[in-house]
């Protein structure tokens, strides 16, 4: 019987480096891989229990003296539409999100490209090559789709994909209890609705249409503003020692909450 890494995880530890999101600190991740068929069990059970995924890597901070890195899942079925979310969604009205397998393409690329040099100028992405580009999409042993976004045309309802230049674009993971955004980003110099936002509300309407619980937004970081904005998006729960914590939308206070549910 041949056996896969994921029947048997073995976990690792990277060396300190610099924290791309709190300047003077150092991180390390603990990571495993995903690969062979029971990947996407154990992507389900490491998501639920605080890792990301990055191409077949799983993996989460594992800082010595640092523990500002949060993971985020917003509750679906309490989330409140506050004025701004609802101003959003409308000025998106004429926005249509394309369901893909994750395979990658030369628009993707070149997309990916204008944002990272407008938002991520810095960034360590920011060297990726279209074969890095490739790999980031398609190279995943669990179950992931491209969300496609374009402005609405004539044959969209037939067809239940926008037409012209790609706006944005969403890498993200199905599980049994929701979905994971992996990773997304969008044309900088649109203006007319602000895409970031609208692509995580996009995500909490289909995993309500879907009858999944949760959006996991990957990690909220204290102290650092790139990660401010995942706190917006409220009733959400926070994984600490004792499991996820359910964020009270109106007082931002917390209660205990199991993590198998």
């Amino acid at each position: 019987m041949t056996r896969h890494p994921t029947d048997h995880p073995q976990f690792y530890l990277t060396a300190p480096a610099p924290c791309p999101y709190l300047e003077g600190k150092q991180e390390r991740k603990v990571f495993t891989h995903l690969v062979g068929h029971g990947a996407p069990a154990l992507n389900e059970v490491l998501t639920q229990g605080g890792f990301r995924r990055s191409q077949n890597i799983a993996y989460r901070p594992a800082c010595e003296r640092c523990q500002a890195c949060i993971s985020v899942r917003v509750r679906v079925d309490d989330f409140k539409w506050s004025k701004s979310f609802k101003r959003v969604w409308k000025s998106g009205s004429d926005i249509v999100g394309a369901r893909l397998p994750p395979s990658p393409s030369a628009e993707q690329y070149d997309l990916f490209r204008d944002y990272l040099q407008a938002r991520h100028e810095n960034g360590g992405m920011t060297e990726m090559s279209v074969l890095d580009y490739a790999m980031m999409v398609e190279d995943t042993h669990v179950e992931t789709i491209v969300l496609e976004y374009r402005q609405r045309g004539p044959n969209s309802f037939i067809t239940g994909a926008g037409e012209g230049p790609l706006l944005g674009v969403a890498l993200s993971d199905q599980l049994s209890d929701g979905l994971s955004m992996v990773y997304s980003f969008y044309d900088p110099d649109y203006t007319k609705t602000p895409l970031g936002t609208y692509m995580i509300l996009d995500h909490i309407e289909r995993a309500r249409k879907m009858n999944l619980p949760y959006v996991y937004l990957g990690y909220w970081v204290n102290g650092s503003q790139k990660m401010a904005y995942k706190a917006r998006f409220k009733p959400q729960e926070h994984l600490g020692p004792n499991g996820w914590l359910v964020v009270d939308a109106e007082a931002y206070q917390t209660e205990p909450h199991s993590a198998e549910e």
